[in-house]
């Protein structure tokens, strides 16, 4: 029996399970061995390594972590799938090396404190909300390697001044730095999605402050992004109670109250977020 799951494993898997693949829930199986040991190797997966896993599926993704040694922790929300996983890593030796937890990753908040890295395939249709909840209840991990949907991924490691920069790129910024590694092919995965997928990954780096300082930050994020392409002292005049006065705290910033707030780094709006407006 093959370590990893090729394509006729994972439909006769499905097949048996009766399962159809739905788009709500993100179910794109990647049945290529050599994309999923590209990832393993690509995040830094040691035996040393505790991986947090979010939507591992039939488990192929799963099945190349803990044969490299890694410990993992794989959040599932299909019941069927979170059933199924088990005996399909203990057909393959690595049962012992993974625990199953059936639940929705958006409601996730008792990461395990070992947890290193974050390697997943994650459901497209929430991947950037699942990475921010993550982080929030599981700030020290060190890692992330994720596939997306290309758009998605661009948007996440996008810079300031960009088409693709937005809310995403600056409240993820908080926790790390952020790029796209790696382009990965629909042909990997089952059924075969119909947009372009990447690997976008990040490496931690201190954050600029504590928690109640990231809460004011990203409610000012959201409020300077909530309508795009207008001067900032308008887009932030309901967060800051009119516009004289976010111009008078965009100013106080050492920032220019005509910019656009797709100009703004994190650090800027840290340094925003810190002024006291009477």
């Amino acid at each position: 029996m093959s370590t990893y799951l090729g394509a006729a494993d994972i439909q006769g898997l499905a097949q048996m399970l009766a399962l159809r693949p739905t788009k709500t829930l993100g179910q794109n199986f990647v049945h290529d061995a050599n994309t999923v040991r590209k990832i393993v190797q690509q995040a830094g997966i040691s035996p040393s390594s505790h991986v947090l896993e979010i939507g591992p599926g039939l488990g192929s993704l799963t099945l190349g972590l803990a044969h490299h040694g890694a410990t993992v922790t794989a959040w599932e929300i299909d019941p069927v799938l979170a059933r199924q996983l088990p005996l399909t890593l203990a057909d393959r030796g690595v049962g012992d090396r993974v625990r199953v937890v059936t639940g929705d990753a958006l409601r996730l908040s008792d990461v395990p404190a070992e947890v290193t890295s974050l390697v997943a395939n994650l459901p497209y249709n929430v991947s950037v909300p699942v990475l921010i909840h993550v982080l929030e209840h599981a700030p020290w991990i060190s890692r992330i390697l994720v596939m997306v949907q290309a758009e998605v991924g661009h948007r996440i490691a996008a810079t300031p001044g960009s088409k693709a920069y937005g809310a995403p790129s600056v409240k993820l910024a908080w926790w790390g730095e952020w790029k796209v590694e790696a382009p990965i092919s629909k042909r990997v995965f089952w059924p075969e999605p119909r947009v372009d997928s990447v690997l976008v990954g990040m490496v931690a780096t201190p954050p600029p402050g504590g928690d109640a300082l990231r809460k004011r930050v990203f409610a000012l994020v959201d409020a300077g992004f909530g309508v795009r392409r207008k001067m900032a002292r308008q887009a932030l005049a309901v967060f800051f109670g009119g516009v004289n006065a976010a111009s008078e705290a965009i100013s106080r910033a050492g920032l220019n109250p005509t910019d656009r707030c797709e100009q703004w780094t994190l650090a800027d709006f840290v340094e925003l977020s810190k002024v006291d407006v009477p």
